[in-house]
């Protein structure tokens, strides 16, 4: 099957957004905590969040063109930081509850039953329920003119996780956490490590895999 640039123009929207959407693959899911200038807290759980390096932490998030009022662009542009807070199977159905499009008075803390958390010193909440909580300070938004949605760029200036999640080497065990991953508007799925290789190098030596076809999809063994 073959899906065309005029396949795709002549789609529905709502089955090409999940089709847009899905097509990445799982990726991150989090809860964006932010405040408004007025005190009224905000989350909304965002699946564009990327790392752009690690000297300094920088992680970005694209959100979706400002036609209609969009609570957390808003927020971020008034106090110049956010919170990143991951989501688990525990609070599955409070997060996605969080897509809805509540007035800007109601905070979906209140909304969807999770609970509100901050740390001195900084003003954006975070969720208690949650096992790993960012803390994050806006660097840059970068406008993108071919859709008008904005890339929103921040320096990591915290993270709040159990002590036993950060392995030796610096990386995180998302599976002890129970951090989910998810695709299009309404589907998540739980992680897995699989395995862990080697630092791949140009002299490394390694046996390849037998790949064999099923219905045209190669898959490794």
């Amino acid at each position: 099957m073959i899906i065309s640039t005029a396949d795709l123009e002549a789609m529905e929207k709502l089955p090409r957004v999940q089709l847009a959407t899905t097509l990445p693959g799982p990726k991150p899911i989090c809860l964006v905590g932010t405040r408004s200038i007025t005190g009224t807290s905000n989350l909304a759980p965002f699946s564009s969040i990327t790392h752009f390096g690690s000297n300094p932490v920088l992680l970005g998030m694209v959100t979706r063109p400002d036609t209609v009022d969009r609570h957390t662009l808003k927020n971020i542009l008034d106090t110049k930081e956010w919170s990143l807070n991951h989501i688990t199977a525990g609070i599955l159905k409070n997060a996605h509850q969080c897509s809805a499009r509540y007035p800007s008075t109601i905070s979906e803390f209140e909304a969807t039953g999770l609970t509100e958390f901050h740390h001195t010193g900084f003003e954006s909440p975070f969720v208690k329920e949650s096992p790993l909580r960012i803390g994050i300070a806006l660097e840059d938004i970068i406008d993108i003119p071919s859709n008008d949605t904005k890339l929103i760029v921040g320096r990591v200036k915290l993270i709040d996780l159990p002590e036993h999640t950060i392995k030796k080497d610096g990386s995180l065990d998302l599976t002890e956490l129970g951090t989910v991953a998810s695709t299009a508007l309404d589907t998540y799925f739980s992680i897995t490590e699989i395995a862990r290789l080697p630092y791949a190098k140009p002299n490394s030596q390694f046996k390849k895999q037998q790949v064999t076809k099923t219905s045209g999809v190669g898959k490794a063994p």
